[in-house]
Formats: C-alpha cells, structure tokens, sequence
C-alpha cells in the first residue's frame, strides 16, 4: 500500500499525539496517592462492575480486532457468520460466572493460578503461571506489531518508531497507575474506537449514491447477511472441522474458548478480583458477552459498506490482505480532523489490550514466581517498586517482540499467534482436573499439561482443521492425559479432595 505523508494532516497528528499525551497524564492522576499493593494491582478490589465490563470488552478488542474484522465481511464470500462464535463466547461467559468465578472470591487472590495451588501445589501454579506469561507476551508483543503496521500505514511514519510509541505510551500510563487507570482507562478507549467505527460507517454510507438503501440492497444481492451455517460437512472434508466459522464451531468452539480466555487467564480473572463483590463480577462478565455481539456486528457491517463502497470505486492502491481496507478508507476518504479521531480510536483498541497484558503480567509474577522464591515479608513500598519495575520490563519485552516480528514473514506471525493461543484450552484442562476430579495430583496436572501442547501442535501444523476448536482438543487431551495418567499412578491410593471441597473446608 502506499504510505500517506504525515505533513497533509498535521491536525490530525495533533488530535492522535494529544490523545496519547492525555492517555499518560489520566493514568499518573488515576494513580496518585497509591500506597498498597492490592490498590496498584487490584484497584482496591472497589471499581464498579460497569467499569470491569467496559475494561473486559476493550481489552479483548486489539487493533487487529478494530481493522481485521471488517476484513472478514468484506472478502469476497464475506458475510457476519463471524457473530456465531460471539454467540458461543456469551454461553462460555455464564459457565465462567456459575463455575469458577466462585473459586476467585474464596480467600484474598491476586491471580487465577493461586487456585491451583490450593488443589495440586506450588509447582502447578507456578508452571501455569510462567504458561500464561509465555504466551501473552508473545501474543501481545506481536498485537503491538500489528498495530504499528496500521499506524505506520496511515502516518508514513518508520514501523519501529511506530512500535517503540504505542509501547512507551502504554507502559507510562500503567506505571504510573496501575489496574485503576488501567480500567479507567479502557472504559474510555472503549467509547473512543466505538464512536470511531460508528462515525467512519456514517460517513461510509453517506459516500453511496444510493445511502442506506444501496447498502441494504448490496448486502442482500451478495449473501452478506448471512449469519448462520448449520452444515455438517461437505462433500470434500468434514466442513465442521475445517471451516471456521460455522454455527457448531461457534457456538462450541467459542463457548469453550471463552472458558478458557475468561475463566483461567489472568489477564481477565484480574478484572473479576477488582469488583466489589462475586455477584457484580458475574454481572460484568456475562453482560460483556451482549456487548462484544453488538460490537463485532458494528465491526462487521463497516466491512460490508466497504465492500459496498469498493465495488463501485476502485481504491487508488491494490489492498495486499483484507485488514487494509478500512485503514485504507480512514485515510483516503475521512476529512481532517475525523482521521485523527478514527486514528486515536486505533491507539485506543491497541493499548487498552497492551496495558492489560502489561499489568496482569505484572501481578502473575510478582505473586507466583518472585514471592515464592523471596519472601512474603517485604515492606510495602518494597512490593509496590518490584510491581512497577515488573510493568517496564514486560513492555519493554512486548516492544522488543514486536520489532523482532517486523523482520518475520506474516505466515510466521500468524502462527506464533495461533501458538499464543493454545493456553486457553490447556489451562481450561488443568483447572478442569482441579475443580471436577478427586484423583488427580500434580504429576498428573504436568502429563496433561504436556500432552495439551503436543496435541495443539500436531493440530496446528499437520490438519487443516479451524483454530475454532483449539481450545476444544486442548481441554480435553490435558485433562483425558491427567486422568489417564491418575489411574495408573501407584502413589495415588485415596481419592483426594476436590478444589471445591478443599476451599469449603478453609
């Protein structure tokens, strides 16, 4: 694509460098007089559940999100069937709510994996832990290279640059802040990159000859509003498996992903331990489900208006993948000073994913890696430095990941972050070993463990089956293999307790 020069548009550079400047300042103000560390790293477990869903929604809305998922109604063949896995995440968020939220509300947590350790040990949480750290910084690390792309796309301005800014922004207003400014601050980037998406659609639409009626007449010539595939297979292969985005893979495979992404990974077990109480937290977690619907519908309709728009205007580059369109459109057809909106609705998506990450990470290894190994009994203001000195290094990591992504081939990124997402079925396995089953030890938490990466691997590379069902095989070869593992083990001889038996016991 060709790159826009910065100088056109120096309105709107000011609009996205005062957003980013306004982003540091709101997190050094959310964060003064900060003095504990479940204040830096809990937001004193007092913020209101409104706020948690709006930092669940925009933490799981990277960029990639914001640009990619137009893309997908906008190829050819395109349409919303995209929506049935978000109706498969709203059935994996009320298991969530009813079976493991429960468990984060016994005792004073700071992360998921300290269940864990309840049930199978310190080793398993810590293992789980270092897993979840693995694979969130590199996932993350490469979402920051994604955004710099569509920040060095739409600016001119060199990737690593582009890179370096995002990660720097990022880690000031989470040093400074912490969880507070970070769920703060994702309630707010949540409305920006909505009224961004919802003023780029009105003015796509205004661009047709035809408005809203050629849109809708569009939509329907080409099958774009297809929502539901309630096929099987195909004649060819087993169409469930392969493609992804069918109602069955949906709806299982979302729900079952979602279990794992929001019910073990710390990036969002973290939210939940902020609210003021279990009910609040599974209010904010299962109402985030309707609100990501509505938003992956926003998202998906933008793309049907460019396929619209496209169709009869041909862009004045060639688009090399599908995600370049609407970054595209922001800036050969938004006029000055709505690109700079659309550009800090970017940034928004970007960071409020990256200052997750960055502050969950944080929490994981200060509490299950570093207090295991050095004592509980460091003075506060001890805890609070080791925190933030955590928060840089993990974004200085991420920035360091992203630029090394730059020199990959995109078929190599996408891999990797298929990689990053294997621990959520994994994880989902191991916490369903503890919470379910009474025989199970650590030695077979680690078999599953093991097992769930092998078998992901082998999936990944040598089927051609849907990413969809990952967190589906990932889940049950973890937790078939621990309890495989637990009936030929000769130092089982008693059932053990369950999680849940353990906790009521406490």
């Amino acid at each position: 694509m060709q790159q826009v020069n910065l100088a056109i548009s120096t309105i709107d550079a000011v609009i996205v460098i005062a957003y980013l400047a306004a982003a540091v300042l709101f997190g050094m103000w959310i964060g003064r007089g900060q003095r504990d560390l479940p204040g830096y790293l809990l937001g004193g477990r007092d913020l209101p559940w409104w706020a948690i869903l709006g930092s669940i929604v925009a933490t799981e809305t990277s960029t990639a999100t914001f640009l990619s998922v137009p893309g997908i109604a906008f190829a050819a063949g395109g349409d919303l069937r995209f929506l049935q896995l978000a109706i498969g995440y709203i059935g994996g968020r009320v298991v969530v709510a009813l079976v493991l939220l429960p468990h984060y509300f016994r005792g004073n947590l700071f992360t998921a994996y300290e269940v864990l350790e309840q049930r199978f040990g310190g080793a398993t949480k810590q293992t789980s832990s270092l897993l979840f750290l693995v694979a969130r910084n590199l996932g993350d690390g490469l979402r920051l290279f994604l955004a710099g792309i569509a920040l060095e796309k739409v600016l001119g301005v060199d990737l690593h640059v582009c890179i370096v800014l995002i990660g720097l922004v990022t880690i000031g207003y989470t040093f400074f802040g912490g969880m507070k400014a970070v769920v703060w601050s994702d309630c707010i980037q949540f409305v920006v990159y909505i009224v961004g998406g919802l003023v780029a659609g009105v003015i796509l639409i205004r661009a047709l000859p035809g408005g809203w009626r050629e849109f809708l007449s569009f939509a329907q010539e080409t099958g774009r509003l297809r929502v539901f595939d309630l096929r099987l297979q195909s004649t060819a292969d087993f169409h469930i498996l392969t493609e992804p985005f069918t109602f069955w893979s949906g709806l299982l495979g979302g729900a079952v992903l979602t279990l794992g992404t929001h019910g073990t990974d710390q990036m969002m077990v973290q939210r939940y331990l902020c609210a003021r109480s279990q009910p609040d937290a599974a209010r904010a977690l299962v109402l985030s489900g309707g609100v990501v619907l509505l938003q992956f519908t926003l998202f998906l309709l933008l793309g049907v208006g460019l396929a619209c728009f496209y169709a009869q205007m041909s862009p004045e580059t060639t688009f090399d993948r599908n995600d370049e369109v609407f970054a595209t459109f922001i800036v050969e057809h938004l006029p000055v000073g709505l690109i700079g909106i659309t550009l800090a609705a970017v940034f928004a998506a970007a960071m409020s994913t990256l200052s997750s990450s960055l502050n969950s990470s944080a929490t994981a290894v200060l509490n299950d890696l570093y207090l295991p190994r050095v004592g509980s009994d460091l003075a506060v203001g001890q805890l609070l430095n080791t925190s933030r000195r955590f928060t840089i290094l993990f974004g200085l990591l991420q920035i360091g990941i992203g630029i090394g992504a730059s020199y990959l081939s995109d078929s190599v990124v996408s891999n990797a972050l298929a990689i990053a997402g294997f621990t959520a079925g994994i994880l989902l396995g191991v916490f369903g070993l503890g919470v379910l089953t009474r025989r199970v030890n650590q030695a077979g938490a680690f078999a599953g463990m093991v097992t769930g990466v092998v078998v992901l691997t082998i999936v990944k590379f040598m089927t051609p089956v849907a990413w969809p069902w990952y967190a589906i095989i990932g889940a049950i070869a973890t937790y078939g293999t621990g309890l495989l593992y637990s009936l030929f083990d000769p130092e089982i001889a008693l059932p053990e307790t369950t999680m849940t038996e353990q906790q009521d016991e406490m």
